[in-house]
């Protein structure tokens, strides 16, 4: 397994989010998250990224225990997320944004990166350079990159978060409800480039709301609610499910 977690648990004062949770995601996968809102899909997310700490329980990327390591300590080992509020660099460039994601890839570390210091190594700035702009081509955004991110409708915003979480060459991405706020059009692109992202070699976890999307392009979906995992298996499987009926796929949108 690419990542695996056991009995992850987090309460906020009295108030457990996640009670228990076990996941499996496979390399090559796109697994899906899925519940209803406060289900504790995005605060699962910021535990295994490392914005929060776990109360309980181990997490395992490529066999490695991550939990414990500080943010950029699992970046460096392959983990790359984007967020449901966006948080781009909003007054730098689309390309810079992307550059600043290489951080973690290079010698020239963040703080030359956010500064706009040359890179000790032409090559490696030559190098970053040609990877931020075969991501934005990747994302859409080729012909953007010298505009300021702020400028970007919300869609290409969200492409261009992606395409910096992928800048630090992740094996697994964490994606939280990347096609909110889009139109029909925006998320049958988002569909395609999901797809394209797996093709790299890259393997996605997504946290979504549009059904039909995580239907169409997930390999696996976990269902949760109330912090506890209810139902696991193929996107046909937890669309039969008595409990998912009930507690998610039954209710008015």
């Amino acid at each position: 397994m690419l990542l695996e977690l056991r009995g992850i648990s987090k309460s906020f004062g009295g108030l457990r989010v996640l009670d228990g949770v076990d996941l499996a995601v496979e390399a090559g996968a796109v697994h899906a998250l899925i519940g209803p809102n406060g289900s504790g899909k995005t605060t699962l997310l910021n535990c295994v990224s490392g914005i929060l700490t776990a109360d309980t329980g181990h997490m395992f990327l490529r066999d490695t225990r991550i939990d414990g390591l500080r943010p950029h300590r699992r970046t460096a080992l392959g983990l790359g997320r984007t967020f449901q509020n966006i948080r781009l660099f909003a007054g730098m460039s689309v390309l810079d944004n992307v550059l600043v994601g290489r951080h973690c890839r290079t010698r020239a570390g963040l703080v030359r990166a956010w500064m706009r210091v040359p890179f000790r190594s032409l090559g490696e700035e030559r190098e970053s350079r040609v990877r931020a702009r075969a991501l934005l081509a990747l994302v859409g955004l080729a012909a953007r990159a010298h505009e300021q991110a702020e400028g970007l409708p919300l869609a290409d915003q969200r492409r261009l978060e992606i395409a910096r979480a992928l800048a630090g060459e992740p094996a697994l991405l964490l994606l939280d409800e990347p096609a909110a706020g889009m139109n029909a059009t925006e998320k049958q692109g988002m569909n395609r480039l999901i797809r394209d992202i797996v093709a790299t070699g890259c393997t996605v976890v997504l946290v979504e709301h549009d059904i039909g999307l995580v239907m169409d392009v997930s390999s696996r979906v976990t269902v949760l609610n109330f912090g506890q995992t209810i139902a696991h298996g193929t996107p046909a499987e937890v669309q039969r499910d008595p409990l998912v009926i009930e507690a998610y796929l039954g209710q008015e949108a």
